[in-house]
């Protein structure tokens, strides 16, 4: 398993004991964002198979042991020049420190490197800090049948009731 630095933090890739690790900080970072469904939903995103099969597109970010950061991405097994980022996080001191676009900045490399020239990702259509993020690094928001606050929206994307903003970035 490769490791790296990062501002003095150690990155690597996920493994199946660091899925705990992850759900515990869920909640935190995210703070009250949808409530308990938003907690729920949350969790349900990153069940145990994230980290036993994905984990060669996917890293871990931590500093002095304790968890700061991660993202879980992985190339599409169906469309062959895309790869998908599922779900990032940063622990809220980490925020605006570059930490998160250096995550991106890795995975897109990643991607690269394995003849990938389109990333997808999605977000909740309530997350405006996601949609700032997504569009500062460098991501189009999808056109499409729903809009909230002039952000376009997939509704029912992820199943009833559960809209999504569609991303895709050209590497």
């Amino acid at each position: 398993m490769s490791i790296i630095e990062f501002n003095g933090m150690r990155v690597r890739h996920p493994e199946p004991d660091d899925q705990a690790r992850v759900l515990r900080v869920l909640d935190r970072w995210w703070g009250e964002f949808e409530g308990s469904t938003g907690s729920v939903q949350r969790a349900l995103l990153l069940p145990r198979l994230y980290f036993q099969h994905f984990t060669t597109g996917s890293f871990l970010v931590e500093r002095d042991g304790e968890l700061v950061g991660f993202l879980i991405g992985f190339l599409s097994q169906t469309r062959m020049d895309e790869s998908y980022i599922h779900f990032v996080g940063v622990a809220p001191e980490e925020q605006r420190s570059g930490l998160g676009a250096f995550l991106y900045q890795h995975f897109f490399a990643y991607s690269r490197d394995h003849g990938r020239s389109v990333v997808r990702a999605i977000t909740s259509a309530a997350n405006e800090g996601s949609f700032a993020f997504h569009t500062r690094m460098g991501f189009t928001a999808e056109a499409g049948p729903g809009e909230l606050d002039g952000r376009p929206v997939q509704p029912d994307y992820d199943g009833p009731g559960l809209d999504r903003v569609s991303f895709v970035r050209s590497l």
